[in-house]
């Protein structure tokens, strides 16, 4: 439901308190049993969804989303897809959620990493897939800046176990190593399907996430008409859909189109836009909530939410 997102005010416990409480308020209803008859295959699906299906409906007037890229960047001694950055960044913005990118080794362990090689992020060097896991933890993680941390490559695992424990949504992108049906099984052995949602960049990758798992929340890419056409004519009901308008703006009336069937509109302002909105005071940023941006993909997580009111 949209009110897991309503913007607490006081003091920094009691806004991860009541946020915590309404998580799980939400939860419980959904797993509320009548005891009258055993629910039909209907009936099952429908309370088999994920509650992130029902929290991300599109709702007029309300408040915005941070969407936190890589699970925060740009941060000093914070590298990346690190379980310490989520945490650090949610300290400051509880409502805000975090995209992360999961990968592969050579053992089939799924870690949180980015790129194909540990080089940029790491003490390490090479092909991800050139290490099991255990050989990965003779590293350690480096933030944006060169700084060398105390923290290492995470399980995919520890992160969902981590996620549900604070009730934190993830925004799971799917590196070309893994099969989507791979991560899916990893959600489910966690039972983290309330926190998860599958990123799909292209109408074949959609069709197969949401056969492998029509009960998950799913991001679309909706960067144009053509291709919101091709997904409001495919078999993805449009309550599983979040909408990747992409990296550019869109037009006023094309985000009030997405949103007019039920579909929160997300904007990456990473890369050009965020460097936009920080020449200019960060201003930009609500400009573009009042336009029709619902959910703000950002490198800058701590700037907007200031911007847009949503860390207060």
């Amino acid at each position: 439901m949209t009110f897991i997102y309503k913007r607490f005010r006081g003091n920094q416990s009691i806004k991860h308190l009541c946020f915590a409480f309404l998580f799980i308020a939400l939860v419980s209803c959904k797993n509320q049993n009548t005891n009258v008859s055993s629910p039909t295959e209907a009936e099952k699906e429908t309370t088999n969804k994920s509650t992130l299906i029902e929290a991300f409906k599109y709702q007029p007037n309300a408040d915005p989303i941070i969407s936190v890229h890589r699970g925060g960047k740009s941060i000093a001694f914070y590298p990346e897809n690190a379980i310490e950055t989520i945490a650090h960044v949610y300290q400051s913005i509880p409502t805000a959620i975090f995209e992360i990118d999961v990968a592969k080794t050579k053992d089939n362990q799924l870690v949180l990493l980015h790129d194909n090689t540990l080089d940029r992020t790491s003490t390490g060097t090479g092909k991800l897939t050139d290490y099991s896991y255990s050989e990965l933890e003779a590293f350690y993680l480096e933030d944006d800046f060169g700084n060398v941390t105390t923290f290492k490559i995470p399980l995919f695992k520890d992160v969902l176990q981590w996620a549900k424990k604070n009730n934190v949504v993830l925004t799971v992108d799917i590196k070309r190593s893994v099969s989507v049906e791979t991560v899916i099984d990893a959600i489910r052995d966690e039972k983290a399907e309330d926190v998860c949602l599958i990123i799909t960049y292209d109408m074949e990758q959609a069709e197969k996430a949401y056969k492998a798992a029509p009960d998950l929340l799913l991001s679309v890419s909706a960067r144009n008409e053509k291709e919101l056409d091709w997904l409001l004519h495919s078999s993805i009901p449009t309550e599983n859909m979040l909408a990747f308008t992409g990296t550019r703006l869109s037009s006023e009336a094309f985000y009030k189109k997405v949103q007019s069937y039920g579909i929160k509109t997300i904007l990456g302002t990473l890369g050009n836009l965020d460097k936009q909105a920080a020449s200019k005071k960060d201003a930009p940023y609500k400009v573009w909530q009042e336009m029709g941006v619902d959910v703000f993909a950002t490198d800058r997580p701590f700037a907007a939410a200031k911007a847009l009111g949503v860390n207060k």
